[in-house]
């Protein structure tokens, strides 16, 4: 379970995350930029919304419910 404004760092989370469509706010510099579904997550970059986002420049929040 996920709490919401918990920060997702590990593959497990991304993973967690995608399979169960949990939507993501993504961050940069704490500036909001997006919220949605993970489509897709490598090591380096998650997709959100057909745009890939850097996994070291960028944080990943759950957002349970939205």
């Amino acid at each position: 379970m996920y709490l919401n404004g918990q920060q997702l760092t590990t593959n497990l989370h991304f993973q967690d995350h995608a399979e169960s469509c949990i939507p993501v706010q993504v961050y940069y510099q704490n500036v909001h930029k997006d919220i949605g579904f993970i489509e897709n997550y490598t090591l380096y970059f998650i997709k959100v919304n057909n745009t890939f986002y850097n996994r070291n420049t960028h944080v990943f929040l759950s957002r349970p419910g939205y």
